[in-house]
């Protein structure tokens, strides 16, 4: 099988192994795509947020759009929806592959929320669902500090820059090398696969925020506001 090309021992793959994996998949895309940005606007606020801003379904263009509350709230509710599909996926994997379920699962919530079934595939860019991958991981795998090395590292080039997108783009790019160097030093998981996956989620951030990335290097990027005014410039964010 394919999978076993990313494995250091194949001699306990099963096939039971893969239909969990299939199963996780499908439920945790069914997970993410409960975005929470399109279901607050529409409930509090009787418009769809995709009709404003960036035309993203995501915390950023929420923050842009109607303030610092809706913003923060709609990032700890993607995150939420994601931590769930996680969480589910760690009950019920076997426990020798509970790591690569929670990646699974991690990385199929964050297609669901970017591309939602019950929202015509329009979605926002998954960055909440990213960092609930890389802090539910670096948990499991008890290398809690990579997480909390690209927190500092996404709170300095925010804070530094104002561009929420330059400091989501530098994470997802970092994240997958310093995932292998701390994997390579204390031989924590025996998947290749774990790495191949924290390449796709990273290299998934970086091509949702691909015309962010034009911008950026054309100086034309809009910078963050925390202001609670409603905005409703027409204009490309991170989320």
């Amino acid at each position: 099988m394919l999978f076993e090309l990313f494995f250091k021992d194949q001699s306990n793959l099963e096939i039971p192994f893969i239909s969990f994996l299939v199963i996780c998949g499908i439920v945790s895309y069914l997970i993410g795509s409960l975005n929470f940005g399109i279901i607050f606007s529409r409930a509090i606020f009787k418009e769809d947020v995709r009709s404003s801003g960036s035309g993203n379904a995501g915390a950023t263009n929420m923050l842009r759009t109607y303030g610092k509350r809706a913003g923060i709230f709609t990032f700890l509710c993607d995150g939420a929806k994601t931590a769930v599909a996680m969480a589910t996926s760690y009950l019920f994997m076997p426990p020798r592959y509970v790591v690569l379920g929670m990646f699974f699962a991690g990385i199929f919530c964050m297609v669901g929320h970017t591309y939602p079934l019950y929202f015509k595939f329009k979605g926002g860019k998954g960055v909440a669902c990213f960092a609930v991958l890389v802090l539910m991981t670096s948990i499991a795998m008890k290398v809690w500090y990579v997480f909390l090395i690209l927190f500092v590292m996404f709170f300095i080039l925010v804070i530094g820059t104002k561009f929420v997108s330059l400091g989501s783009i530098i994470c997802a790019l970092v994240y997958p090398i310093l995932l292998n160097r701390v994997n390579r030093m204390v031989d924590n998981n025996p998947f290749i696969m774990v790495e191949v996956l924290a390449v796709l989620a990273g290299l998934f951030v970086v091509f949702q925020h691909r015309t962010n990335l034009s911008r950026l290097f054309n100086g034309t990027e809009n910078k963050i506001s925390l202001s609670k005014k409603k905005k409703k410039e027409n204009e490309e964010t991170n989320e």
